[in-house]
């Protein structure tokens, strides 16, 4: 539920771009629901996880997907202290996942 609640993160990350500002009907119609159901499965997740980790690990997943779409989409910097800096947030993730009680 953790990985479905942070891909959605990156669906209405991304759908904030593409909605401008909320002018956008349908862009913005998916930039919510994806918020809503984000929000859902990261409150599901939480029932059986540390509130700290789960949200790291939701905002970690958010962060890294986002700026993968990013660079791969919008054509976003590939430079190697960014590169270096979403790997770092990857190990975070790992890192706090594995140490997680539940």
């Amino acid at each position: 539920m953790l990985v479905v609640a942070g891909l959605l993160e990156v669906v209405w990350a991304i759908g904030l771009k593409y909605s401008d500002g909320f002018r956008k009907p349908v862009p913005s119609a998916i930039t919510v629901s994806a918020m809503i159901a984000s929000f859902y499965y990261l409150a599901q997740a939480l029932k059986t996880l540390p509130v700290g980790t789960g949200y790291a690990v939701w905002t970690g997943i958010g962060a890294v997907g986002t700026a993968i779409v990013g660079v791969l989409v919008f054509g976003e910097s590939r430079d190697l202290g960014r590169i270096l800096s979403v790997a770092l947030i990857v190990c975070g993730i790992i890192g706090l996942k594995l140490t997680s009680p539940s």
